[in-house]
């Protein structure tokens, strides 16, 4: 059962490496769809303010996908709504892997962290654009609705993740490496933090107290991302820091750890794309 729950959280937080880690590259053809294998490793806490790190080396798919709604890439899985040069309407979704509590002292004895699925609009607002369309200044404006991912899925509320994206490519005396920047703060509602940071009066121990967590500010989060896409395999690392001083459940018992690192390494290979050719933006 670890076994199982290892390999699914390395895969999801493999599609968040590669979400991010690819940035942005001039208007050109690209395959309608790719797909293809690779590795990766990484270290992140099990979940935001946990003082438990966990490193795994792991196997993950690659796969893209450049419809003119549908569309897997370096930012996600999503639907495009709206475009244009400025403006950007997206369906965003996003994946978040189970936490079992009897794997995290904080949580001992309490119920799982159960995966979540995540949905909403994203509104991409364009601040600047080089003239060929290499690189970029947005603002990136997701709201979700998150639900547990199990037989009876809860809801377990909103999350709002405001980002500043500056994506730079081919760097100078680094032909073919791009970097992109994101940083932000998260908010979230109610549900959304009493689902990781409430302590309820039957699991409260004499050092982990009763605690009802609230709404509003939920930290600052600041990724760094470098990738390079040779001819037949894409290399991309990231670095995270994300810090929760000043966060409406910084008091919360379950908040072993205000400020930490998190990072990734993958390579993966292209083993197969369509013939079909599409203009890609970025």
């Amino acid at each position: 059962m670890a076994t199982s729950i290892k390999i699914r959280i390395a895969r999801l937080a493999t599609v968040g490496l590669a979400a991010v880690a690819l940035v942005a590259q001039a208007a050109e053809e690209r395959p309608l769809w790719e797909i293809g294998a690779g590795v990766a490793a990484f270290s992140f806490p099990s979940y935001r303010g946990s003082d438990q790190t966990n490193n795994f080396l792991m196997p993950v798919p690659h796969f893209t996908y450049n419809g003119d709604f549908f569309k897997a890439d370096r930012h996600g899985i999503r639907g495009s709504i709206f475009d244009s040069e400025r403006v950007d309407l997206t369906l965003s979704l996003a994946l978040s892997p189970p936490a079992p509590s009897d794997d995290i002292k904080a949580r001992n004895n309490m119920s799982d962290l159960e995966a979540t699925f995540e949905i909403g609009p994203q509104l991409d607002l364009t601040f600047w654009r080089s003239e060929n369309r290499a690189r970029f200044v947005k603002l990136l404006l997701p709201l979700r609705a998150a639900f547990t991912v199990e037989g009876s899925p809860k809801d377990i509320g909103w999350v709002f993740h405001p980002k500043l994206n500056m994506d730079i490519t081919d760097l100078p005396n680094m032909p073919g490496w791009n970097l992109g920047m994101l940083a932000g703060p998260l908010f979230g509602d109610k549900r959304q933090h009493a689902y990781y940071y409430s302590v309820a009066p039957q699991f409260a121990t004499a050092s982990r107290p009763a605690y009802e967590a609230t709404s509003g500010y939920a930290g600052m989060q600041y990724l760094v991302a470098l990738s390079k896409r040779f001819p037949k395999y894409w290399v991309g690392s990231f670095i995270r820091y994300d810090n929760l001083s000043g966060s409406t459940f910084a008091d919360s018992p379950l908040v072993r750890q205000k400020d930490y690192f998190a990072a990734g390494l993958a390579i993966t290979w292209v083993l197969g794309e369509s013939s079909t050719r599409v203009l890609v933006n970025d």
